[in-house]
């Protein structure tokens, strides 16, 4: 199973084409092997501390679109967030079977129900020396999901093929309020 979804990615990222088409490709890939409702990148400056919800691929357009403007995201964030600050520590990723039975210590249930909704998901980080450039994340509505060891290892198998595209994009854009 994850050797279906690697090289469908790779392909992806490897046709000449922007940041943003590639991103939306690897999402609905993703979103799609994942049979997920909703997946969405987080790209952030690690420089700067500033991210957004940049690219979002939906199943249907019933769920929501969580993308936004840029923001700092080392202030309020991490302290509302523990997955955040989990990515942020440049911590493995999260793999979230059921929002409703996680513990605090993992995610902030008032904070996913009233931000994102979902019930399962996966923080997958794309990080670098420590430092985090975004965050890949496929997510379901109205049911928990056990993420199998081969979904596992085929999103950390897309990671570092994200990062320099991350990378790459980051480059072109402006972190600022109101910029896209």
């Amino acid at each position: 199973m994850p050797d279906s979804l690697l090289p469908a990615v790779q392909t992806a990222l490897h046709k000449d084409v922007a940041p943003a088409a590639a991103f939306n490709a690897v999402l609905q890939l993703v979103g799609e092997y994942l049979r997920a409702d909703r997946c969405f990148l987080y790209v952030r400056d690690p420089a700067a501390g500033r991210g957004r919800i940049a690219f979002c691929w939906r199943h249907t357009a019933a769920i929501p679109d969580p993308r936004h403007d840029w923001q700092d995201d080392t202030t309020d964030l991490p302290r509302q967030d523990p997955l955040f600050r989990a990515a942020l520590a440049a911590r493995p990723s999260v793999y979230v079977e059921d929002v409703e039975t996680a513990p605090p210590t993992v995610l902030n249930r008032a904070f996913e129900h009233e931000t994102f909704g979902h019930r399962a998901l996966i923080h997958a980080h794309i990080t670098e020396n420590g430092q985090l450039w975004g965050i890949l994340q496929p997510c379901l509505f109205g049911v928990p999901r056990v993420w199998m060891p081969a979904e596992h290892a085929a999103v950390e198998s897309v990671l570092p093929l994200l990062l320099p595209v991350v990378q790459q994009y980051m480059h072109t854009v402006s972190t600022q309020a109101g910029a896209v």
